[in-house]
C-alpha cells in the first residue's frame, strides 16, 4: 500500500537538485567532478550581514515573531521596493517567507481552484509547473523561441489566454536562460494584460540585482502602474546577497493577496527564521556597493563560459543578459555516438554522457521545459569554469 496522497503523483523531484546529488555522490567516490547545476553564488555572505545575525542571536530575537515577518523587515522590505522600484506598499502589502519559493507556493495556493490556469514562458524554473500542479492549477506552456531571445512575445501571451487563465509568470532575469525583459519589452506584455482583467502577474525579480552590460532591471508593475492591484512583486535575499542558506523571500502585492498567503504561511512553518530575518534587514538597508564587484566578476565568467561554448563544434550559446545562467543548444550533437558506442538521443543523454566521461554536471533543457539545450551554472570560479569548458569541449569532440 502506498503511503503518498494522490497528489504527490501530479509532481516530480526537482531535476536541479537531482544533478546536484548525483554530482555529489561522484564526488564523495573520490570523482573530481565539477558542478555546474547550482544554482547559488559561490561568494560568501557579507560580514556585516553576518555580524547582524550574531547581533540577533546576542540580544535574544531568538522567539517567534509575526508570521508575515518582523516591523523591522518589513519596513526594510517596503523602503526597499520604493527605493529600486518605485514601487509603494504599506507594511500590510509585503510578506516575508522561508525564501521566495515558499511565498510563489502560497500564493498559487491561495489564488487557484481546480482547473484555473497559469501561463508560464518556456524555458521556465522547474518548480513552476509542479507547484501549479500542486495547487490543482494547469500549467498552461507559453514556448519562448531562441531567436526571440527566450522572451515571451506579446502574441504568444495573447494566444495563451483563456477565460480559465488566473496568472502569468514572469522570471527576469531568468533561471535557466538569463533573458531579461527590457523596459520596451514589458510594455508590450503590460498592454496585452490590460485587455484581460482577470489575469494577475507573478513578478520574480530574484535575479534583479545580477544583470549585466548596463541593462537598467524594470518590473512590470513599475512600469505599469494599472497593473499594481494585480501584481505580486517577489524578490528574496538568496542570490544577490549570496544568502541561499538563510531562507529569506518576500513579496508586494494587493493586501487581501498577501493576507491570504500570510494566512497558509500561518499553519504551515509560521515565521520565517527570526534570526535569519535581521540578517535580511542589514542585508536589505546595508551598503550596497559590493554587488557591483560581484557583478563584475559574473560578467567576466559569463564571457568566458559563452566564448568557449561558442567555440565547440555542435553547440551554440547566445549571451544572456543576467542572472548566472547560460543555456547552450546542443541539437546538433543529437544522433551522434560516444566512445563507448552509445547514441546521445536527447539533452538528457548528453548531460549524462557529460557528468560520466566529462565529470562535469549541468542540467538538460528538457528539465526546463526545451529540449534540445542544456544548462550550466556559472556561479563557481573562473579557474573550474575554464577546466569544465575544457572538459565539455574534449568530450563533444570524441563523439562521432
Amino acid at each position: 500500500m502506498s503511503v503518498a496522497a494522490q497528489r504527490l503523483s501530479r509532481v516530480k523531484p526537482s531535476p536541479t537538485l537531482a544533478v546536484t546529488a548525483k554530482a555529489a555522490e561522484l564526488k564523495a567516490a573520490g570523482k573530481a567532478v565539477i558542478g555546474l547545476g547550482a544554482g547559488e553564488p559561490d561568494f560568501d555572505t557579507p560580514d556585516h550581514v553576518k555580524e547582524a545575525a550574531i547581533e540577533a542571536i546576542r540580544k535574544g530575537d531568538t522567539k517567534y515573531t509575526p508570521v508575515a515577518g518582523t516591523a523591522a523587515l518589513k519596513k526594510a522590505i517596503c523602503d526597499k521596493f520604493k527605493r529600486e522600484n518605485g514601487l509603494e506598499y504599506a507594511a500590510n502589502q509585503v510578506v516575508a517567507g522561508v525564501g521566495a519559493k515558499q511565498v510563489i507556493f502560497n500564493a498559487l495556493l491561495a489564488t487557484l481552484n481546480a482547473g484555473d490556469e497559469v501561463i508560464i514562458p518556456a524555458p521556465y524554473w522547474v518548480s513552476y509547473p509542479d507547484m501549479v500542479l500542486f495547487a490543482e492549477g494547469v500549467p498552461v506552456i507559453a514556448n519562448c523561441k531562441e531567436e526571440n531571445g527566450f522572451k515571451l512575445t506579446p502574441d504568444a501571451l495573447a494566444d495563451s489566454i483563456t477565460i480559465k487563465t488566473r496568472w502569468l509568470i514572469l522570471n527576469s532575469p531568468s533561471n535557466p536562460t538569463g533573458a531579461a525583459y527590457t523596459e520596451k519589452e514589458l510594455r508590450a506584455l503590460a498592454d496585452v494584460l490590460l485587455r484581460h482583467p482577470q489575469v494577475m502577474v507573478m513578478a520574480d525579480d530574484i535575479y534583479e540585482h545580477l544583470a549585466y552590460d548596463g541593462f537598467v532591471f524594470k518590473t512590470i508593475a513599475q512600469i505599469e502602474p494599472k497593473l499594481y492591484d494585480r501584481t505580486l512583486t517577489v524578490n528574496g535575499v538568496s542570490k544577490a546577497y549570496a544568502m541561499t542558506g538563510w531562507r529569506i523571500g518576500y513579496a508586494g502585492g494587493p493586501k487581501d493577496l498577501i493576507s491570504a498567503i500570510s494566512d497558509i504561511q500561518s499553519h504551515s512553518t509560521s515565521n520565517a527564521c527570526s534570526i535569519s530575518q535581521a540578517a535580511s534587514v542589514a542585508a536589505l538597508n546595508g551598503p550596497q556597493e559590493f554587488l557591483q564587484e560581484w557583478k563584475k566578476s559574473f560578467a567576466a565568467r559569463r564571457n568566458l563560459v559563452v566564448d568557449s561554448l561558442n567555440k565547440i563544434s555542435g553547440i551554440t550559446c547566445l549571451k544572456p543578459e543576467g542572472a548566472f545562467y547560460v543555456f547552450p543548444n546542443m541539437k546538433a550533437l543529437i544522433g551522434k555516438k560516444t566512445p563507448k558506442g552509445d547514441i546521445i538521443e536527447s539533452c538528457n543523454d548528453f548531460c549524462n554522457y557529460l557528468l560520466e566521461e566529462a565529470l562535469v554536471a549541468a542540467v538538460a533543457g528538457s528539465a526546463f521545459g526545451m529540449g534540445g539545450y542544456f544548462r550550466i551554472s556559472y556561479a563557481t570560479s573562473e579557474k573550474l569554469l575554464k577546466e569544465a569548458m575544457e572538459r565539455i569541449a574534449k568530450a563533444c569532440a570524441d563523439l562521432k
